[in-house]
């Protein structure tokens, strides 16, 4: 992240659910424009590691899925690329957690923030490994009030 112009934050975050490991977020920002929110954020279990990653969809760097751009996008857009992905390919249609649609398989959770006049896609990333059955098990609180 550092060759592409951003400088980190890391934040002891306390106990992960209560089970004694200790979480962590390490936040990285733009460098130029010096921004104050961060562009992404990454979480860490004790012991687990790498569990998720959070793309802000203003400020984050542009992720591709399966050919799809999913950061910054104008939800609808977005909603018929994946759709159309999902009838090309014979996979189905999940709905999330947080109402939001989502290709089978792709383990990546959507949602919308506002971005001035506009609304923006963002995007979650999860690993829940062992220690987890799903994101929103993983996942800390604070990224389902991602704006």
């Amino acid at each position: 992240m550092a060759e592409q112009g951003f400088t980190a934050e890391q934040h002891n975050m306390g106990s992960w659910h209560l089970t004694g490991r200790t979480e962590w977020r390490v936040q990285f920002f733009q460098s130029q424009p010096a921004w104050s929110r961060p562009a992404v954020k990454c979480y860490f279990v004790e012991g687990a590691g790498l569990t998720c990653v959070l793309v802000d969809g203003r400020l984050g760097p542009q992720v591709t899925h399966e050919g799809i751009r999913l950061i910054g996008r104008v939800p609808s857009e977005l909603l018929e690329d994946m759709e159309s992905y999902a009838d090309r390919h014979d996979v189905g249609l999940r709905s999330t957690g947080g109402g939001e649609l989502v290709v089978d398989g792709f383990e990546i959770e959507l949602g919308a923030q506002r971005a001035g006049d506009s609304v923006v896609t963002w995007a979650l990333f999860c690993n829940p490994g062992e220690i987890a059955g799903t994101s929103w098990d993983i996942a800390p609180a604070e990224v389902w009030h991602h704006w």
